[in-house]
């Protein structure tokens, strides 16, 4: 077996992971569950002096995207406009949609929550998809808890898909396409999650500002703990094609994502191998986890001295003897998260705007 039999137990196969129910769960309890007990007990060693471990904390990080964010809301000179569609009945869909209006009002964002029918869902949103007053649109859910909400999900028109789950935003995050015009004046939007961590990554400095944009990972060696469709494998391409060698863990095996010897090649290409986590982990500069559950804890002996870090999921993936290996070590990333949603509406509007130029 590649994994210890609590790894194969606890983290869910792909088809899993890749459900819009998780999808939900997931947003959902990133945004409930910032004070976690691994950010408590990492705080409390940093405040007592007894780990020379840094924790570096979302709300810090997002704290200058935010800045960046109103900054071009003033520039834009209006409110975008977030479209919510709500079709079912669960309670954590409506919570979320009831949270998502209120952080809009925080930030200077109009919100409207459409409540409608599931049947009549697919109308609804093709009806929004018109009105220049949107300008970007969330869809709850689970709504049909089928593949139906995969297909739905696409039906929002991709100008105002502000998650970046549409099908030309994902073709071109693993084809290495930056742009959505010959001009390169619109830029392609990319999903909220895997972009926060990059952004995480680029505030404690793992991206290295000497090297040409495109190339600022080149010789840094990274794992990612998860290969959802989701997250996992986005985030590992999008580290690939900056240039990383990145290790795809998944419970059945590991994949090894580059751009080749010397990053030779325009985009990343992904084979498998045959290692353990055992022969990656200690060669890894960044670990990043997304195992959402309770039971699984990262093996953190298997850490080189001084790696850095980064947990996504909604549970503790490290315990508390992660401050004794890392160098930093940021236990959530909810915050920042939530301030690529916003940074991405912006961006759909400005795009928005240069194509109208």
């Amino acid at each position: 077996m590649l994994w210890s039999s609590q790894l194969q137990t606890h983290i869910p196969k792909l088809s899993s992971i890749f459900s819009f129910s998780f999808r939900l769960r997931f947003r959902l309890r990133f945004r409930y569950k910032y004070s976690t007990m691994a950010t408590a007990s990492a705080l409390a060693a940093a405040a007592a002096g007894t780990s020379p471990c840094k924790v570096v904390l979302a709300a810090t990080v997002a704290k200058s995207l935010l800045e960046e964010v109103q900054t071009d809301l003033k520039a834009l000179q209006r409110k975008p406009k977030l479209v919510g569609f709500l079709a079912n009945n669960d309670p954590a869909s409506r919570t979320y949609a009831q949270w998502t209006g209120k952080s809009c009002k925080q930030y200077g964002f109009d919100f409207e929550l459409r409540e409608v029918d599931k049947d009549e869902l697919e109308e609804a949103v093709i009806a929004a998809n018109e009105e220049d007053a949107v300008d970007g649109g969330i869809i709850y859910f689970p709504v049909f808890g089928t593949k139906q909400d995969q297909y739905l999900q696409q039906i929002l028109d991709m100008s105002k898909d502000v998650e970046g789950l549409s099908h030309k935003y994902m073709f071109n995050m693993y084809q290495n396409i930056r742009f959505l015009d010959p001009e390169k004046t619109q830029k392609s939007i990319l999903p909220c999650t895997p972009l926060a961590i990059v952004k995480i990554l680029e505030y404690i400095g793992v991206y290295n500002k000497i090297i040409p944009y495109g190339n600022r990972l080149f010789g840094r060696t990274i794992a990612v703990v998860n290969r959802s469709e989701v997250v996992g494998r986005p985030l590992a391409a999008l580290l690939a094609n900056d240039g990383a060698s990145v290790y795809s863990v998944d419970i059945n095996d590991i994949q090894h994502f580059t751009r080749g010897e010397g990053v030779r090649m325009h985009r990343h290409h992904a084979v498998d191998t045959d290692f353990k986590v055992a022969d990656v982990i200690p060669k890894c500069d960044v670990v990043i986890t997304g195992v959402p559950s309770k039971a699984y804890k990262f093996p953190v002996e298997l850490l080189k001295d001084g790696a850095i870090c980064i947990n996504f999921s909604s549970e503790d993936n490290f315990g508390p003897d992660v401050m004794n290996k890392a160098s930093i070590y940021v236990p959530a990333i909810g915050k920042v998260t939530i301030a690529i949603l916003f940074r991405n509406l912006v961006r759909l509007c400005q795009n928005r705007e240069a194509k109208a130029a």
